[in-house]
Protein backbone atom coordinates (compact mmCIF):
# COMPACT_ATOMS: atom_id res chain seq x y z
CA UNK A 1 0.00 0.00 0.00
CA UNK A 2 1.42 3.36 -1.02
CA UNK A 3 1.76 5.64 2.01
CA UNK A 4 0.28 8.74 0.41
CA UNK A 5 -0.79 10.50 3.62
CA UNK A 6 2.42 9.81 5.49
CA UNK A 7 4.59 10.86 2.55
CA UNK A 8 2.74 14.12 1.94
CA UNK A 9 2.80 15.05 5.63
CA UNK A 10 6.52 14.32 5.85
CA UNK A 11 7.05 16.63 2.86
CA UNK A 12 4.99 19.35 4.54
CA UNK A 13 2.22 19.05 1.95
CA UNK A 14 -1.53 19.41 2.41
CA UNK A 15 -3.70 16.28 2.65
CA UNK A 16 -7.41 16.10 1.79
CA UNK A 17 -9.37 13.06 2.93
CA UNK A 18 -12.75 12.43 1.32
CA UNK A 19 -15.02 10.92 3.96
CA UNK A 20 -17.25 8.71 1.82
CA UNK A 21 -18.64 7.10 4.96
CA UNK A 22 -21.74 5.28 3.78
CA UNK A 23 -22.91 7.83 1.20
CA UNK A 24 -22.48 5.24 -1.55
CA UNK A 25 -25.79 3.59 -0.59
CA UNK A 26 -27.73 6.65 -1.80
CA UNK A 27 -25.46 7.02 -4.83
CA UNK A 28 -26.29 3.40 -5.75
CA UNK A 29 -30.01 4.23 -5.70
CA UNK A 30 -29.53 7.39 -7.75
CA UNK A 31 -27.53 5.69 -10.51
CA UNK A 32 -29.35 2.34 -10.28
CA UNK A 33 -26.14 0.41 -9.71
CA UNK A 34 -25.00 -2.03 -7.03
CA UNK A 35 -23.81 -0.68 -3.69
CA UNK A 36 -20.26 -1.96 -4.26
CA UNK A 37 -20.13 -0.38 -7.71
CA UNK A 38 -21.34 2.90 -6.22
CA UNK A 39 -18.57 2.79 -3.61
CA UNK A 40 -16.00 2.11 -6.32
CA UNK A 41 -17.43 4.96 -8.43
CA UNK A 42 -16.97 7.34 -5.51
CA UNK A 43 -13.37 6.24 -5.08
CA UNK A 44 -12.76 6.86 -8.77
CA UNK A 45 -14.38 10.31 -8.68
CA UNK A 46 -12.50 11.24 -5.53
CA UNK A 47 -9.21 10.46 -7.24
CA UNK A 48 -10.21 12.48 -10.31
CA UNK A 49 -11.05 15.41 -8.03
CA UNK A 50 -7.56 15.48 -6.52
CA UNK A 51 -8.50 13.96 -3.16
CA UNK A 52 -5.55 12.14 -1.59
CA UNK A 53 -7.37 9.53 0.51
CA UNK A 54 -10.87 8.14 0.90
CA UNK A 55 -12.38 6.98 4.16
CA UNK A 56 -15.29 4.67 4.88
CA UNK A 57 -16.97 3.57 8.12
CA UNK A 58 -16.95 -0.08 9.18
CA UNK A 59 -19.68 -1.03 11.62
CA UNK A 60 -22.68 -3.18 12.36
CA UNK A 61 -25.75 -1.58 13.91
CA UNK A 62 -25.83 -4.18 16.71
CA UNK A 63 -22.32 -3.37 17.91
CA UNK A 64 -22.40 0.42 17.63
CA UNK A 65 -25.76 1.49 19.06
CA UNK A 66 -28.51 0.23 21.31
CA UNK A 67 -31.99 -0.04 19.85
CA UNK A 68 -33.13 2.98 21.88
CA UNK A 69 -30.26 5.31 20.92
CA UNK A 70 -31.69 8.77 20.03
CA UNK A 71 -30.77 10.90 17.00
CA UNK A 72 -28.49 13.98 17.20
CA UNK A 73 -28.68 15.27 13.62
CA UNK A 74 -30.87 17.63 11.59
CA UNK A 75 -34.16 15.79 11.09
CA UNK A 76 -35.06 17.99 8.12
CA UNK A 77 -32.12 16.44 6.28
CA UNK A 78 -32.16 12.95 7.83
CA UNK A 79 -35.59 11.98 9.24
CA UNK A 80 -34.51 8.77 11.00
CA UNK A 81 -34.99 9.25 14.75
CA UNK A 82 -32.91 6.34 16.03
CA UNK A 83 -29.18 5.81 15.63
CA UNK A 84 -29.72 2.08 15.52
CA UNK A 85 -32.25 2.39 12.71
CA UNK A 86 -29.97 4.70 10.75
CA UNK A 87 -26.92 2.46 11.12
CA UNK A 88 -28.98 -0.58 10.18
CA UNK A 89 -29.71 1.00 6.79
CA UNK A 90 -26.02 1.16 5.95
CA UNK A 91 -24.24 -1.81 7.54
CA UNK A 92 -24.31 -4.48 4.84
CA UNK A 93 -20.58 -4.29 4.09
CA UNK A 94 -18.07 -6.52 5.87
CA UNK A 95 -14.51 -7.76 5.47
CA UNK A 96 -15.01 -8.99 1.89
CA UNK A 97 -16.40 -5.68 0.62
CA UNK A 98 -13.73 -3.54 2.31
CA UNK A 99 -11.05 -5.82 0.90
CA UNK A 100 -12.44 -5.12 -2.57
CA UNK A 101 -12.52 -1.35 -1.92
CA UNK A 102 -8.99 -1.32 -0.49
CA UNK A 103 -7.68 -3.14 -3.56
CA UNK A 104 -9.59 -0.82 -5.87
CA UNK A 105 -8.11 2.21 -4.07
CA UNK A 106 -4.61 0.82 -4.63
CA UNK A 107 -5.47 0.39 -8.31
CA UNK A 108 -6.63 4.02 -8.49
CA UNK A 109 -3.58 5.25 -6.53
CA UNK A 110 -5.58 6.81 -3.72
CA UNK A 111 -5.15 5.85 -0.06
CA UNK A 112 -7.86 3.73 1.59
CA UNK A 113 -9.06 4.23 5.16
CA UNK A 114 -12.07 3.08 7.13
CA UNK A 115 -12.98 3.91 10.71
CA UNK A 116 -13.52 0.71 12.71
CA UNK A 117 -16.29 0.81 15.29
CA UNK A 118 -15.77 -2.63 16.83
CA UNK A 119 -13.06 -5.19 17.50
CA UNK A 120 -13.98 -7.34 14.52
CA UNK A 121 -13.64 -4.49 12.00
CA UNK A 122 -10.46 -3.24 13.69
CA UNK A 123 -8.94 -6.66 13.11
CA UNK A 124 -9.90 -7.18 9.48
CA UNK A 125 -8.97 -3.59 8.54
CA UNK A 126 -5.45 -3.94 9.96
CA UNK A 127 -3.93 -5.27 6.75
CA UNK A 128 -6.01 -3.02 4.49
CA UNK A 129 -4.85 0.45 5.57
CA UNK A 130 -1.83 2.38 6.79
CA UNK A 131 -3.63 4.44 9.47
CA UNK A 132 -6.21 3.68 12.12
CA UNK A 133 -8.87 6.40 12.39
CA UNK A 134 -10.54 6.94 15.77
CA UNK A 135 -13.90 8.68 15.74
CA UNK A 136 -14.66 11.55 18.14
CA UNK A 137 -17.49 9.39 19.44
CA UNK A 138 -14.99 6.84 20.75
CA UNK A 139 -12.82 9.21 22.76
CA UNK A 140 -14.15 7.77 26.01
CA UNK A 141 -13.93 4.20 24.71
CA UNK A 142 -10.49 3.68 26.19
CA UNK A 143 -10.36 -0.10 25.86
CA UNK A 144 -11.08 0.16 22.15
CA UNK A 145 -8.52 2.95 21.64
CA UNK A 146 -5.93 0.85 23.46
CA UNK A 147 -6.80 -2.15 21.28
CA UNK A 148 -6.08 -0.15 18.12
CA UNK A 149 -3.00 1.55 19.58
CA UNK A 150 -1.44 -1.83 20.42
CA UNK A 151 -1.38 -2.64 16.70
CA UNK A 152 1.31 0.07 16.49
CA UNK A 153 0.13 1.68 13.28
CA UNK A 154 -0.03 5.44 12.66
CA UNK A 155 -3.27 6.88 14.04
CA UNK A 156 -5.65 9.74 13.23
CA UNK A 157 -7.81 10.76 16.18
CA UNK A 158 -10.74 13.19 15.95
CA UNK A 159 -11.28 15.13 19.18
CA UNK A 160 -14.75 16.59 18.70
CA UNK A 161 -16.97 17.16 21.75
CA UNK A 162 -14.03 16.56 24.09
CA UNK A 163 -12.34 18.49 26.89
CA UNK A 164 -8.60 19.03 27.23
CA UNK A 165 -8.16 16.40 29.92
CA UNK A 166 -9.86 13.81 27.71
CA UNK A 167 -7.59 14.64 24.78
CA UNK A 168 -4.49 14.43 26.98
CA UNK A 169 -5.71 11.12 28.40
CA UNK A 170 -6.19 9.73 24.90
CA UNK A 171 -2.77 10.86 23.66
CA UNK A 172 -1.06 9.46 26.76
CA UNK A 173 -2.87 6.14 26.34
CA UNK A 174 -1.88 5.83 22.70
CA UNK A 175 1.71 6.77 23.40
CA UNK A 176 1.92 4.08 26.08
CA UNK A 177 1.62 1.44 23.36
CA UNK A 178 2.30 3.21 20.07
CA UNK A 179 5.21 5.35 18.87
CA UNK A 180 4.02 5.83 15.29
CA UNK A 181 2.76 9.05 13.72
CA UNK A 182 -0.20 10.52 15.61
CA UNK A 183 -2.56 13.12 14.15
CA UNK A 184 -5.18 15.02 16.16
CA UNK A 185 -8.16 16.35 14.24
CA UNK A 186 -10.12 19.35 15.50
CA UNK A 187 -13.77 18.52 14.99
CA UNK A 188 -17.16 19.92 15.99
CA UNK A 189 -19.70 17.17 16.57
CA UNK A 190 -22.62 19.07 15.10
CA UNK A 191 -24.18 18.08 11.76
CA UNK A 192 -24.04 20.39 9.93
CA UNK A 193 -21.79 22.74 11.89
CA UNK A 194 -22.93 26.39 11.60
CA UNK A 195 -20.04 28.57 10.48
CA UNK A 196 -20.15 30.50 13.75
CA UNK A 197 -19.66 27.21 15.63
CA UNK A 198 -16.59 26.10 13.66
CA UNK A 199 -14.34 27.21 16.56
CA UNK A 200 -11.23 27.14 14.39
CA UNK A 201 -8.99 28.72 17.01
CA UNK A 202 -9.00 25.34 18.72
CA UNK A 203 -6.50 24.36 16.03
CA UNK A 204 -4.08 26.89 17.52
CA UNK A 205 -4.69 25.51 21.00
CA UNK A 206 -4.05 21.95 19.84
CA UNK A 207 -0.82 23.00 18.12
CA UNK A 208 0.35 24.78 21.26
CA UNK A 209 -0.62 21.93 23.62
CA UNK A 210 0.73 19.15 21.37
CA UNK A 211 3.69 20.69 19.48
CA UNK A 212 5.10 17.30 18.50
CA UNK A 213 1.89 16.10 16.81
CA UNK A 214 0.37 16.93 13.45
CA UNK A 215 -2.92 18.79 13.77
CA UNK A 216 -5.77 18.51 11.28
CA UNK A 217 -9.44 19.37 10.94
CA UNK A 218 -12.48 17.16 10.38
CA UNK A 219 -14.98 19.57 8.82
CA UNK A 220 -18.78 19.31 9.08
CA UNK A 221 -19.82 22.75 7.81
CA UNK A 222 -21.66 23.05 4.53
CA UNK A 223 -19.23 24.04 1.75
CA UNK A 224 -19.12 27.84 1.59
CA UNK A 225 -18.71 29.68 -1.70
CA UNK A 226 -15.01 30.51 -1.28
CA UNK A 227 -14.11 27.61 1.04
CA UNK A 228 -13.15 30.13 3.71
CA UNK A 229 -13.64 27.66 6.57
CA UNK A 230 -11.17 25.16 5.18
CA UNK A 231 -8.70 27.80 4.00
CA UNK A 232 -8.77 29.43 7.43
CA UNK A 233 -8.24 26.08 9.12
CA UNK A 234 -5.25 25.42 6.87
CA UNK A 235 -3.78 28.84 7.57
CA UNK A 236 -4.16 28.21 11.30
CA UNK A 237 -2.07 25.06 10.96
CA UNK A 238 -4.38 22.20 9.97
CA UNK A 239 -2.18 20.29 7.55
CA UNK A 240 -4.73 17.55 6.95
CA UNK A 241 -8.43 18.14 6.26
CA UNK A 242 -11.14 15.50 6.33
CA UNK A 243 -14.53 16.31 4.82
CA UNK A 244 -17.55 14.22 3.85
CA UNK A 245 -17.69 13.48 0.14
CA UNK A 246 -20.66 12.89 -2.15
CA UNK A 247 -21.49 12.92 -5.84
CA UNK A 248 -24.74 14.80 -5.20
CA UNK A 249 -25.15 17.35 -2.41
CA UNK A 250 -28.90 17.59 -3.03
CA UNK A 251 -29.57 14.02 -1.89
CA UNK A 252 -31.54 13.76 1.32
CA UNK A 253 -30.29 11.77 4.26
CA UNK A 254 -27.14 10.94 6.12
CA UNK A 255 -24.04 12.94 5.12
CA UNK A 256 -24.77 14.43 1.70
CA UNK A 257 -26.07 17.81 2.83
CA UNK A 258 -22.81 18.95 4.46
CA UNK A 259 -20.44 17.13 2.11
CA UNK A 260 -18.15 18.36 -0.63
CA UNK A 261 -18.67 17.14 -4.17
CA UNK A 262 -16.15 16.73 -6.98
CA UNK A 263 -16.12 20.41 -7.90
CA UNK A 264 -15.72 21.44 -4.26
CA UNK A 265 -12.79 19.06 -3.81
CA UNK A 266 -11.13 20.33 -6.96
CA UNK A 267 -11.52 23.94 -5.84
CA UNK A 268 -10.29 23.20 -2.31
CA UNK A 269 -7.11 21.64 -3.70
CA UNK A 270 -6.62 24.61 -6.04
CA UNK A 271 -7.23 27.07 -3.19
CA UNK A 272 -4.65 25.40 -0.96
CA UNK A 273 -2.13 25.34 -3.81
CA UNK A 274 -2.71 29.07 -4.25
CA UNK A 275 -2.17 29.64 -0.53
CA UNK A 276 1.05 27.61 -0.63
CA UNK A 277 2.29 29.68 -3.56
CA UNK A 278 1.55 32.87 -1.62
CA UNK A 279 3.23 31.57 1.52
CA UNK A 280 6.60 31.17 -0.17
CA UNK A 281 9.74 30.70 1.93
CA UNK A 282 10.39 31.40 5.61
CA UNK A 283 13.98 32.60 5.09
CA UNK A 284 14.67 36.26 5.85
CA UNK A 285 16.33 37.34 2.62
CA UNK A 286 15.71 39.42 -0.47
CA UNK A 287 13.68 37.49 -3.02
CA UNK A 288 15.02 36.99 -6.53
CA UNK A 289 11.88 38.74 -7.83
CA UNK A 290 12.71 41.82 -5.73
CA UNK A 291 16.27 42.34 -6.92
CA UNK A 292 15.47 44.66 -9.83
CA UNK A 293 13.28 46.84 -7.62
CA UNK A 294 15.88 46.72 -4.85
CA UNK A 295 18.57 48.04 -7.20
CA UNK A 296 16.42 50.83 -8.59
CA UNK A 297 14.39 51.89 -5.53
CA UNK A 298 17.15 51.94 -2.94
CA UNK A 299 19.45 54.94 -2.46
CA UNK A 300 23.01 55.55 -3.60
CA UNK A 301 25.42 58.34 -2.66
CA UNK A 302 25.11 61.19 -5.15
CA UNK A 303 27.23 64.30 -5.75
CA UNK A 304 25.38 67.27 -4.26
CA UNK A 305 27.54 69.64 -6.31
CA UNK A 306 30.46 69.49 -8.73
CA UNK A 307 33.49 67.79 -7.20
CA UNK A 308 36.93 68.48 -8.66
CA UNK A 309 39.53 65.75 -9.13
CA UNK A 310 41.77 65.64 -6.04
CA UNK A 311 39.18 67.09 -3.63
CA UNK A 312 38.43 65.26 -0.40
CA UNK A 313 34.77 64.40 0.06
CA UNK A 314 32.94 66.29 2.79
CA UNK A 315 29.37 66.20 4.06
CA UNK A 316 28.28 69.21 2.02
CA UNK A 317 29.30 67.41 -1.19
CA UNK A 318 27.06 64.36 -0.71
CA UNK A 319 23.39 63.40 -0.67
CA UNK A 320 21.51 60.15 -1.30
CA UNK A 321 19.13 59.41 -4.16
CA UNK A 322 17.78 56.59 -6.26
CA UNK A 323 18.82 54.30 -7.96
CA UNK A 324 20.79 51.98 -5.68
CA UNK A 325 23.26 51.00 -8.39
CA UNK A 326 26.15 53.09 -7.03
CA UNK A 327 27.90 53.27 -3.68
CA UNK A 328 25.01 52.42 -1.36
CA UNK A 329 23.73 55.00 1.10
CA UNK A 330 24.77 52.93 4.12
CA UNK A 331 28.46 53.51 3.13
CA UNK A 332 28.12 57.26 3.75
CA UNK A 333 30.51 57.41 6.75
CA UNK A 334 33.18 55.31 5.05
CA UNK A 335 33.19 57.57 1.96
CA UNK A 336 33.75 60.83 3.84
CA UNK A 337 37.37 61.92 3.51
CA UNK A 338 37.99 59.90 0.36
CA UNK A 339 39.74 61.74 -2.49
CA UNK A 340 38.15 62.08 -5.92
CA UNK A 341 40.16 60.45 -8.74
CA UNK A 342 38.18 62.24 -11.46
CA UNK A 343 35.96 65.25 -11.86
CA UNK A 344 32.47 64.36 -10.63
CA UNK A 345 29.55 66.40 -11.91
CA UNK A 346 26.63 67.39 -9.68
CA UNK A 347 23.90 64.72 -9.43
CA UNK A 348 26.29 61.91 -10.45
CA UNK A 349 25.73 58.55 -8.78
CA UNK A 350 29.04 57.77 -7.10
CA UNK A 351 30.96 54.62 -8.00
CA UNK A 352 34.02 53.27 -6.15
CA UNK A 353 36.22 53.67 -9.25
CA UNK A 354 35.71 57.47 -8.96
CA UNK A 355 37.52 57.50 -5.59
CA UNK A 356 41.01 56.68 -4.40
CA UNK A 357 41.35 53.62 -2.21
CA UNK A 358 43.27 55.26 0.60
Amino acid sequence: MEKIIETRLRQGKFVLIGEIGVNYYDIAKKYQISVIEAAKLMIEKAKESGIHAVKFQSYKAETIASINSPYYWDLTEEPTKSQYELFKKFDSFGEKEYQILAEYSIEKKIEFLSTPFDIFSADYLEDLMNFYKVSSSDLNNLNFIEYQARKNKPMIVSVGASDEDEIIRTVDLIRKYNDKQLILMHCVLEYPTPYEHANLNKILSLRKRFPDLIIGYSNHTKPDKNYDVIKTAYNLGAQIIEKHFTLDKTLKGNDHYHAMDCEDANQIIASIEKIDNMRGEESLKCLASEKKARENARRSLVAKKNITCGEYLTEDMLTWKRPGSGITADKYESVLGKRAKVDILEDTVLQYEMLENN
